[in-house]
């Protein structure tokens, strides 16, 4: 397994996006652009592929400690901030969007019953 696959699988465990990935890597004073972080989540035979080095992969994991633990002078419940980015991610289901309700004519029992000629007799 390549550091690019532990990264991958921790970015979807937690539910990080690019933006998010950004700002924890600072915490760990390690500055990376959307572009390069995206190269690293590539597919392996992609020609913008970037292979995720052991640097990278160190400053992540000790700046995810510190956004999840915080610091000795701050320190943080990680069961906390783990439930702060599980609601805030959320978006509220769409109602579904009925279409038999929306085309179904409207039916009028006061019309009296046709007679078509090319009915069969039964």
């Amino acid at each position: 397994m390549t550091n690019n696959d532990i990264f991958k699988k921790l970015r979807v465990a937690l539910m990080l996006r690019d933006d998010e990935i950004v700002e924890i890597l600072k915490l760990a004073d390690f500055n990376i652009s959307k572009s390069e972080l995206g190269a690293l989540f590539r597919k392996e035979d992609h020609p913008n592929y970037m292979e995720c080095g052991d640097q990278i992969l160190r400053n992540f994991l000790n700046g995810l400690v510190i956004h999840l633990r915080g610091t000795k002078d701050n320190p943080k419940n990680p069961g906390e901030v783990l439930s702060r980015a599980k609601t805030k991610g959320r978006v509220a289901p769409k109602k579904k969007f009925n279409v038999a309700s929306r085309t179904k004519k409207k039916f009028n029992s006061d019309i009296s019953s046709v007679k078509y000629k090319n009915k069969k007799k039964s």
